[in-house]
C-alpha cells in the first residue's frame, strides 16, 4: 500500500521507528516477541519496504540456505543433495537448516541466513499459508519453494503434479477390473497428501469402494501396523500407499497374515525410494523427479539473484510416472 512507511508501522506495533528498521535489517537485535508484533504489523498493513525487506537480498556471499523439514525422510535428502550439486556447479555453498516442521525453528533459520548474508533460500516450507509466507520474505527476498505450490506466495516454486500422480496409481491398480481400493495416506492437512488423495478419489468410479486408512506418520513401523489391519479387516487388497515408507511397511504387515505380494495383494507406493527396490520385494511406485525438483530449485533463485527487479517469478510443475516392479505388475 503506497504511503506506508516505517513510521506508521511503528506507531501501529507501539514501537520506536528503529526498532521497525531492525526488525526489517537486524532481527536478531530484536526481542522475539517484539519482532513478531513488528511483523504482523507489516502484514496487516500490507507494508512492503521500498528495498528488498531482508538482508537475503543485499546478501554478497555465495551462500544458499535450504531449509527442509527432515533428512531421515529419504525424499528431503534427495532433494538436499541435488540442491548442493546444482548450487556447487555454479559456484555456490549450501547452509542446511532441518526446520522439524516448527515454525519458530524455522522462522529462526531464516533469521541465521540472513546474518550469514545468504544470497537466498530454497524451502519446503512448514506452512503454505500466504501469510506465512509473508512473513518469511520479511526476512529473505530471494525464497524458492520447493514441493510447494502456493497462489498468494509471491515468488518461484517448483513442485510435482500429486494429482496426476495419485490417478496414475490408481489407474494401474484397477486395471484389471474391479472397484475396491485401499488407500494408505498421511494427514490430509499436508498437501501432498491430500491431492494424492484427490487424484484417487477422482479416479476412481466409485468413491464408496475406496477404504482409507490414515497414520500422523508416514513411516514403515506405521506401514506395519496399517498392512496388519488391512489383512483383518477384510479392506480391498490393491493398495495405494501415498509414499515408499508407508508401501513398505504396509508389504511387511500383509506378509505377517500370511499374505504374499503380488500373489495375495498389490502395493503401489510413492516417489520411487531407494528402498523401494532394497526389500524382498521391490515396490511399483510413483517417481517423482528429484534430481529435477532440486537442479530445477538452484535455476530459479540464481535467476532471481541475478536479475533482481527484471525477474518475473514462475511456478514449474513436474509430471510423475510410474515405475512397475514386483510389488504390483501389470494387470495385478
Amino acid at each position: 500500500m503506497k504511503g506506508i512507511g516505517l513510521s506508521r508501522v511503528a506507531e501501529a506495533a507501539g514501537v520506536s521507528v528503529a526498532t521497525v528498521s531492525n526488525t526489517i535489517n537486524r532481527p536478531h537485535l530484536v526481542a522475539t516477541a517484539t519482532r513478531e508484533r513488528v511483523l504482523q504489523t507489516m502484514q496487516r498493513l500490507d507494508f512492503v519496504p521500498n528495498r528488498a525487506a531482508a538482508t537475503l537480498r543485499s546478501g554478497s556471499n555465495k551462500l544458499l540456505g535450504v531449509v527442509v523439514p527432515e533428512l531421515v525422510n529419504p525424499f528431503y535428502a534427495a532433494i538436499t543433495e541435488a540442491i548442493a550439486v546444482a548450487a556447487g556447479r555454479r559456484g555456490y555453498a549450501v547452509a542446511l537448516c532441518v526446520s522439524h516442521d516448527d515454525a519458530a525453528v524455522e522462522l529462526s533459520h531464516f533469521e541465521m541466513l540472513a546474518e550469514q548474508r545468504a544470497a537466498g533460500a530454497i524451502v519446503v516450507p512448514y506452512s503454505a499459508s500466504g501469510p506465512r509466507l509473508r512473513q518469511l520474505r520479511m526476512v529473505g527476498t530471494h525464497l524458492v519453494l520447493v514441493d510447494r505450490v502456493v497462489d498468494q506466495h509471491d515468488g518461484c516454486a517448483v513442485a510435482v503434479d500429486d494429482v496426476a500422480g495419485g490417478a496414475l496409481a490408481t489407474r494401474h491398480l484397477l486395471s484389471a477390473g474391479g472397484e475396491g481400493l485401499t488407500l494408505v495416506n498421511g494427514p490430509v492437512s499436508i498437501p501432498q497428501c491430500r491431492d494424492r488423495r484427490r487424484g484417487v478419489l477422482d479416479t476412481a468410479a466409485d468413491r464408496s469402494a475406496v477404504i482409507e486408512f490414515t497414520s500422523p506418520h508416514m513411516t514403515v513401523d506405521e506401514g506395519v501396523r496399517i498392512g496388519r489391519e488391512i489383512a483383518d479387516s477384510g479392506a480391498p487388497r490393491r493398495v495405494f500407499c501415498t509414499n515408499d515408507q508407508l508401501a513398505l511397511g504396509v508389504i511387511r504387515g500383509l506378509r505377517d497374515r500370511g499374505l504374499r505380494t503380488p500373489l495375495d495383494a498389490s502395493v503401489v507406493g510413492y516417489g520411487d525410494l531407494a528402498l523401494a527396490v532394497e526389500g524382498d520385494t521391490s515396490i511399483t511406485t510413483v517417481a517423482q523427479p528429484k534430481a529435477a525438483l532440486g537442479a530445477e530449485a538452484v535455476t530459479k533463485v540464481l535467476s532471481e539473484i541475478d536479475e533482481g527487479d527484471a525477474h518475473r517469478h514462475s511456478t514449474m510443475i513436474f509430471e510423475p510416472h510410474l515405475v512397475v516392479r514386483e510389488s504390483a505388475p501389470l494387470g495385478s
